[in-house]
Parts: structure tokens; sequence; C-alpha cells
């Protein structure tokens, strides 16, 4: 039996997951997600293999699609939120040149992902051009997606500037 506590006036619940990591659980239109979160680094094998953090792969299944994401990284859905994800794209306007754009920019690159029995998916090689992947990974959780970044690339995004990461915060409503 799992415990479960309020992370103070949030609504977001936090409770330890079969894996026995602290995990959260969030409500996203009226149903409860589990949200991912945690930093991992792993190396890119030479045919483009790369091993996914066991506790991601339990909480993102069989089964999850890997497209091209922002800022040169990669996303990584699993199967209910890619089918959630894929169904606003599909409901964009065609007669939107914007919209055409961002469908091609999500859909065409996207591949399945099926994890093998050393736990490592098969990255195209137009992803791991996308994103700069070599041989150093970092796979994050972002809440609603896993995020997989080239060391390099991730080691170049700070966070160190706490006065841009608070005004950020306030900008989008957030407080702790």
């Amino acid at each position: 039996m799992r415990q479960e506590e309020e992370v103070a006036g949030s609504g977001i619940q936090a409770y330890n997951h079969s894996c026995g990591k602290k995990c959260q659980k969030v409500e996203e239109s009226g149903r409860t997600v589990t949200a991912f979160i945690g930093e991992y680094s792993h190396s890119i094998d030479a045919k483009g293999r790369l091993t996914m953090p066991s506790r991601l792969r339990e909480q993102l299944g069989e089964l999850f699609y890997v497209t091209k994401g922002f800022d040169g990284c990669l996303f990584v859905f699993d199967e209910e939120g890619w089918q959630a994800f894929e169904e606003k794209v599909r409901a964009l306007p065609m007669d939107n040149a914007g919209a055409r754009k961002l469908s091609r920019f999500f859909l065409a690159g996207a591949s399945r992902a099926e994890v093998d029995k050393q736990g490592r998916i098969l990255l195209p090689e137009s992803l791991l051009t996308h994103a700069a992947l070599d041989k150093e990974a970092v796979v994050i959780g972002a809440g609603n997606r896993v995020e997989i970044w080239s060391k390099e690339r991730w080691d170049a995004t700070s966070f160190d500037d706490i006065d841009d990461v608070a005004s950020q915060m306030s900008a989008f409503g957030l407080s702790i």
C-alpha cells in the first residue's frame, strides 16, 4: 500500500512508487497522471541505442514515442500522452501554413520506441541529428514527458540565475 501526501497547497500528490522512487501525481484534464521527474546520464552506442533509465521506463510502459522537441532535444511520450498530443495536432486547421509546419515538425520525424532486453531504445538517425546526440545523453523527466538531451546541450542550459528562474515562475503564475 502506498502512502500519499499533498505537497503544501499545490494540489500535487507525492507518493512512493513501486520502484521505491518518490513520484508525483498531478490532475490533468480530469485525470490523474504521474509526473516524469529526475535527471539521468547515459551513453549512446555506435548503433544509436540509448539505455532508458529503469524508473522512467517503468512509467513509460512497453511502447512509447520519441519525436523532435524544442531547444534541440527530443520529446518522449507514453502511449496515452502521445495519443492525446497527436489528436491535438491532427485537429489543427490544415489550411493554415503554421499548423502544417507544426504537424510536420512533430509527426514526420516521430518514432515508436520499443525497449529491448537490455533496456535500450533505437533512435533513428534523423532524431540523433536533431538533438546532436553522439555518445553521451542526459535523460530528464519534464512533467508530462521525458526529454533526451545531448550532454553538451544540457550542460549549456543554465539554471544558475535564480532571479531569472523566479521571474519565469511569476510570469506563469507559479509560486512556492
